[in-house]
């Protein structure tokens, strides 16, 4: 019995150390070449590797296979095995070169521009190495560009590769037949609580018009959009594809919640902790009116706002606003009640420009330094913003700038405390070099216009300093003072900020900045900020924590950490 025992674990042991872990190596191959091998061995773990002569054969077939995916199929593969190492010597051979190529379209792709450049485009070529990989993805990008343009009949007449060895040649043959192109048809709308007439002029296309599945694809991104709607469903409807060239859409929507809330609770050094709390009700009655309101808390500041929406014709886009808010500040030598209410006029666009016109009714009952007043002002108005965004892994802004210009006139004959021109405008730019280095820029202006600066109401003053301003500073203690020492706010605004950024480690980042700027009132004391700070994109956005120096801040005072959660544009 000991015996048996013994002669059984020789042998398992003999089995084990054969297929125990054996380095391997393969020389011979670079390039396009090795990185094929390495992923088609990828599926081999590495817990199977051994000098057994069925792994070796396991292993030649997975050589040969990806490299005939690439046009070589006449490798050499030779074995070396020292000890408990494997080497594998491949010689790749001559390529596969393509003496015949026959790429043929007809149906009615055949004046189709789309289908001609992809033709034209293709990497098959007469006399070039044959690769399958380009092969099977020509095949795909015909398929794919058939079903986005309407083509739901089209089919390969023939597709062959025909491969000799023994010459090294290969024969194509692609013979591609479109069939008819079918266009759109009626759009049929279910479950809708809005009138129809709201709800299709979200649809950028019309009956008779040819396919295309990117216009399906965005009326169904503005439905979503809209916030009308808890589920969305666009699609065609092909059981009578063999009927007609009209292809009817279908629309099914489920109607949103008629009350959302929201709640939220973050913390910047400029607020401390802040809290809100977000009442909405996406549709009121069926012309989809809505309204929102939002009740902000933090130590400096508190603030609720309301607002009615009323939509227009082109329901996504343009739109009337009528909004109230009202915003307490108690912050270093400002305190203030400002009430504003507005009537706001809406046009956005999906690329370029948003544009809003509007009139408001601002009065702020304030105490600021040697100041103790009540400010009116009606401002007629204009603002222009746009931001576009690129984003990579993890939501990460990649490529992005935002710009913001606003102007506001205020006359004292109409109800205001002086004559007020007031320009307010900002831009920020974000552009990464590779996967490691990012730069920030950002720039910030502001001016007051005004007949008489000592009527201007706090909150239409500048301020500078802070997490979003020029860091090293408190939140908004750049400013000139009065006479009794106290900040008083600027009539103009100048500040930019210039940051490096690179990645530590996965969604880790080191910073460093150098921030520039004032708030004045006749001729500008430049302030300035560096320091450095870490990065972390987090599921709720990116964290920033930085150590900020301000240099032209009073002596022992110059050292501040800043901490804000929350988006950079």
């Amino acid at each position: 019995m000991k015996i048996t025992l013994l002669i059984c674990m020789t042998l398992l042991l003999t089995t084990l150390a054969g297929f125990a872990a054996t380095p391997l190596k393969i020389t011979g191959l670079n390039g396009e070449l090795k990185k094929n091998v390495n992923l088609y061995l990828e599926s081999i773990p590495e817990s199977d590797y051994s000098t057994q002569l069925n792994f070796q054969a396991r292993l030649e077939r997975k050589i040969t296979s990806a490299l005939n995916a690439l046009g070589y199929y006449n490798p050499d593969i030779q074995f070396v095995t020292e000890a408990d190492k494997l080497t594998v010597h491949v010689q790749p051979g001559p390529p596969m070169i393509i003496t015949m190529l026959d790429l043929n379209l007809t149906g009615a792709a055949k004046t189709d521009s789309d289908f001609i450049n992809l033709f034209k485009e293709s990497r098959l070529k007469q006399g070039v190495r044959l690769s399958h990989q380009d092969y099977d993805e020509f095949k795909s990008k015909v398929q794919t560009l058939a079903l986005e343009k309407g083509y739901f009949n089209g089919k390969f007449e023939l597709n062959r590769i025909e491969v000799s060895p023994e010459t090294n040649q290969a024969r194509i043959s692609l013979h591609y037949n479109s069939n008819k192109r079918y266009q759109f048809g009626q759009t049929t709308l279910h479950g809708s609580q809005i009138d129809a007439d709201r709800v299709l002029s979200m649809q950028r296309f019309k009956a008779g018009e040819p396919y295309r599945m990117s216009k399906v694809s965005d009326f169904s991104q503005n439905l979503s959009s809209s916030n009308w709607f808890s589920s969305v469903l666009v699609e065609p409807d092909f059981s009578q594809l063999d009927q007609d060239t009209q292809l009817p859409i279908e629309v099914t929507v489920t109607p949103q919640a008629k009350n959302l809330l929201e709640t939220g609770i973050g913390y910047s050094t400029d607020e401390g902790i802040r809290g809100s709390l977000a009442w909405t009700k996406p549709w009121l009655n069926a012309q989809g009116h809505s309204f929102t309101s939002d009740f902000s808390l933090s130590y400096p500041k508190q603030s609720i706002t309301a607002g009615y929406k009323i939509p227009l014709d082109d329901s996504l886009h343009e739109y009337y606003q009528v909004q109230y808010g009202l915003q307490k500040v108690d912050n270093l030598d400002t305190q203030s009640l400002a009430s504003n209410l507005s009537l706001e006029r809406h046009w956005l666009q999906d690329k370029g420009w948003n544009k809003t016109l509007f009139i408001r009714y601002l009065i702020e009952n304030y105490e600021q330094g040697v100041l103790d007043d009540v400010g009116q002002f009606v401002l007629l108005g204009g603002t222009l913003s746009r931001t576009r965004v690129r984003t990579g892994q993890n939501q990460l802004i990649t490529w992005g700038d935002e710009q913001t210009i606003t102007l506001e006139y205020g006359n004292e004959t109409l109800f205001s405390e002086t004559d007020l021109l007031r320009l307010q405008a900002g831009t920020s730019w974000i552009r990464s070099y590779g996967e490691n280095h990012r730069g920030i820029l950002r720039l910030a202006g502001g001016a007051d216009f005004a007949a008489e600066f000592s009527r201007v109401s706090p909150s239409l003053r500048f301020f500078a300093g802070g997490d979003n301003s020029i860091r090293g500073y408190d939140y908004e203690s750049i400013s000139p003072r009065d006479s009794s020492g106290a900040l008083t706010g600027a009539k103009y605004l100048a500040t930019s900020s210039l940051e490096y950024q690179y990645r530590i480690y996965g969604k880790w980042w080191g910073a460093i900045f150098y921030d520039y700027g004032d708030a004045f009132n006749d001729r500008p004391e430049w302030k300035r900020g560096v320091g450095f700070g870490l990065r972390w994109i987090s599921p709720l956005g990116p964290l920033r924590l930085d150590f900020a120096w301000g240099l032209d801040s009073d002596p022992g005072d110059q050292f501040k950490i800043h901490f804000t959660l929350g988006p950079e544009l």
